[in-house]
């Protein structure tokens, strides 16, 4: 059983899934540091110096706080900046797989465009061929 374990896991597609989920939660990371510590500082910059993630709507009366972990501690809120923000990481993400897939595909297509060049005949083709043209000029 021990056997047909390893060999499952070594099979071409496994590894290659379990690089690919490694790999998509490191660019998951890069992305989300791009978003957070690039775009929405610039957006809040554009906007007058606002925060996203702690924009919220207390959904209880209880609820005075001025910033979202306070507010969380107050009770029950509804976290919409941090949503926004969350949503426009998403975007990018899928913007960004898209134009991969994309350049993939066109790369693609190049290697599909440019058809190989048929071998060259070997020897033993060439003195068939001439066998051939010999035979058909004797009839």
């Amino acid at each position: 059983m021990l056997k047909e374990f390893r060999e499952f896991a070594m099979k071409g597609n496994v590894v290659d899934l379990a690089v690919a989920v490694i790999i998509g939660a490191a660019f998951g990371a890069i992305v989300s540091s791009m978003v957070a510590d690039v775009i929405m500082p610039i957006i809040g910059a554009v906007t007058g110096g606002l925060d996203f993630s702690n924009y919220f709507t207390g959904l209880s009366k209880t609820v005075t706080a001025t910033n979202l972990a306070d507010a969380k501690k107050q009770g029950a809120v509804l976290a919409w900046g941090n949503f926004l923000t969350l949503t426009l990481n998403f975007l990018i993400v899928a913007f960004v797989l898209f134009m991969v897939v994309r350049f993939m595909s066109k790369l693609k297509r190049k290697d599909e465009a440019a058809p190989a060049a048929p071998p060259k005949p070997t020897r033993e083709e060439e003195l068939l061929t001439e066998i051939r043209d010999l035979l058909k000029t004797k009839k």
